[in-house]
């Protein structure tokens, strides 16, 4: 097998790593915020500053929000992805037809 086809196969286990990736939302959270309470808590030693603390802090539960907004694209990428699958077009219609029949009764 010639390197450029070794180059462009898809490597064996990404559909795992790409699956525990979107698991890992909730310990990147918590990761997010301890580390910035860390950094908080350093530069409040280091610099004397109680304020540099909620400094850091505020930094975690930042970087926290921005882990989510960054699996949000994800997920929602690959769930337009699904939508367009010709497979799912049937529960497209049900769904629509069921939204409907709803909206009758709620008059």
């Amino acid at each position: 097998m010639s390197n450029q086809n070794k180059l462009n196969e898809e490597p064996k286990f990404k559909p795992v790593i790409e699956g525990a990736n979107k698991l890992s939302l909730g310990i990147s959270m918590v990761v997010a915020i301890l580390l910035g309470v860390g950094i908080g808590k350093v530069m409040e030693n280091l610099f004397g500053y109680a304020w540099l603390f909620w400094l850091g802090v505020f930094w975690g539960i930042s970087a926290a929000g921005l882990n989510i907004y960054k699996m949000y694209q994800i997920v929602k990428k690959d769930l337009d992805e699904v939508k367009n699958d010709p497979k799912y077009k049937y529960y497209e219609n049900k769904w629509d037809k069921e939204d409907d029949d709803l909206d009758k009764y709620e008059k």
